[in-house]
């Protein structure tokens, strides 16, 4: 007869087990393995579409009109000939990292950063990827610009990953001027962060005049790159672990497009006045000069900053924190500027205008609520992110149909920063924990959800296709924090972990 110790001791190890196994089944719901298509994912039921007059559904949000367009449908004018050619070779190699040291990681013709492609607004872009040696295949996707949907570079939804050997192109218009860039959406989370990338900058058709830094019109400037990712643990500055010199005459005004490419929010200040000209290529109504303030940039967001060079010497930005961009003489030496405690509030920035659209009746409304449990996806058990209480691949899919008003409500229910980006359009920002905002219109592709965060956002479903929507620091889209914005009478032919490979988080 077992003694009472082994009698506590059974006891205990069967609660143990009957929770495991209550635990396992619960994680085991929110599995997937092996191939499987997003057409799949959502359940359909993720919204309402408000009852306005002439409001079509059943008031599930859902969508069940046959599917009659593939994004590959979804593209450029085939037959108009491209304004801008450029070929991108990708590579695995090692990176040369001036002023610091090398790092394996993947170049886009032999550089990390890759060259920065220029087009004049409303040009034709044709983009050639060449996968040289990427051994999981690649893919480029355009961070920023609304692309037809073909050219969204999403492996497994919009295309294959290019392997080895292959070849893969890209055909959009440059309708919007403005500061983006591109980098791969497969195996986003490695080949991201190992340097497969490259900024953009797609410059306004008719140069406009730019206020100076510090108030008054200095006309149309020079204009400089700033592309901060870290290598290795080296924070660069366009690849370099050095700081940065802008030449420039007395009192002129330089435009600094900072694009953070990393994983979380970089941090952007100057002891000099400054100004933010444009945030996420929407230029900001009468941006105001900017003192003793941080401007925060998220993951994968971008801010132009203007900078207008002293009488005598130069001004020094500080963008990332370990690195910055000096405007002015070459040989002056601005000391560094200690970054002030107190952010610059974007909600309330600039001049207040009304948006292009009415967001206040919108046809349709969704959730996005961000929270955390244990789980396991795709057979790796882990404590994961979940979207209105489910884990992927049981999360949303948000249906609309194209003219549609849309309005998301985005809560953040976690302890970490999510760097929410939607592909494909631009949001405007309406509240920010209930507080309206009241400056320039704030447009964004890559919005910071703070803990205990709530944005209500809105915008126009003008751009059909199958969009991600996920956080930006992409090993949390690995782990589970993406949804996705599907089109009536769009659907994919391209699956995720199938032969093709296609992994795109």
């Amino acid at each position: 007869m077992p003694s009472p110790h082994d009698l506590v001791r059974r006891v205990a190890a069967g609660v143990a087990a009957a929770a495991a196994l209550s635990l396992g089944a619960l994680a085991w719901s929110s599995t997937l393995l092996g191939e499987y298509s997003v057409m799949d994912m959502g359940g359909g039921h993720s919204g309402h579409i408000q009852a306005a007059v002439g409001a079509a559904g059943t008031g599930t949000g859902a969508v069940t009109a046959g599917a009659a367009v593939m994004v590959t449908d979804l593209v450029a004018d085939p037959l108009r000939r491209p304004d801008v050619r450029v070929e991108l070779v990708a590579r695995s190699q090692t990176i040369n990292v001036p002023g610091g040291r090398a790092v394996e990681g993947y170049t886009v013709n032999g550089t990390s950063p890759g060259p920065t492609v220029r087009a004049r607004q409303g040009d034709l872009v044709e983009a050639v990827l060449v996968n040289e040696s990427v051994a999981a295949g690649a893919t480029l996707h355009w961070h920023g610009i609304n692309v037809p949907n073909a050219a969204d570079g999403v492996a497994g939804i919009t295309q294959d990953a290019v392997p080895v050997g292959g070849r893969h192109t890209y055909r959009f218009i440059a309708d919007d001027a403005g500061t983006y860039w591109y980098h791969s959406h497969q195996v986003s989370h490695e080949q991201v962060e190992r340097g497969l990338l490259g900024a953009v900058v797609i410059d306004p058709a008719l140069p406009a005049a730019s206020p100076a830094a510090g108030g008054g019109d200095a006309g149309p400037g020079a204009d400089a790159v700033a592309l901060l990712h870290v290598y290795g643990g080296q924070h660069t500055l366009n690849g370099r672990a050095q700081d940065q010199h802008v030449p420039a005459g007395p009192r002129s005004t330089v435009r600094i497009r900072v694009i953070n490419t990393d994983q979380g929010t970089a941090a952007v200040w100057s002891a000099a006045p400054f100004r933010v000209a444009a945030i996420d290529g929407h230029e900001v109504n009468a941006p105001g000069p900017v003192e003793g303030r941080t401007v925060l940039v998220p993951a994968g967001g971008r801010v132009d900053v203007l900078v207008q060079a002293p009488a005598r010497g130069s001004a020094r930005l500080h963008a990332g924190g370990a690195r910055s961009v000096s405007v002015g003489d070459p040989a002056a030496i601005v000391p560094p500027a200690r970054q002030p405690g107190e952010t610059l509030d974007l909600l309330a920035y600039g001049a207040a205008a009304a948006p292009t659209f009415d967001p206040e009746s919108p046809d349709r409304t969704f959730d996005y609520v961000i929270g955390r449990r244990y789980g396991v996806i795709d057979g790796r058990p882990g404590n994961f992110w979940t979207i209105n209480g489910q884990q992927f691949p049981n999360v949303p899919m948000f249906h609309v149909r194209e003219g549609d008003v849309v309005a998301m409500r985005i809560v953040n229910e976690t302890g970490e920063v999510h760097p929410m980006h939607l592909h494909g359009h631009h949001v405007v920002v309406l509240t920010r924990n209930g507080v309206p905002a009241s400056g320039s219109p704030w447009w964004v592709d890559s919005l910071d959800v703070h803990p205990g965060e709530s944005y209500e956002i809105a915008f126009v479903a003008n751009n059909p296709g199958i969009w991600s929507d996920h956080c930006h620091t992409l090993s949390h889209a690995t782990d589970g924090l993406v949804a996705h914005l599907m089109y009536e009478g769009v659907a994919t032919p391209f699956t995720i972990n199938g032969p093709a490979g296609n992994a795109p988080e």
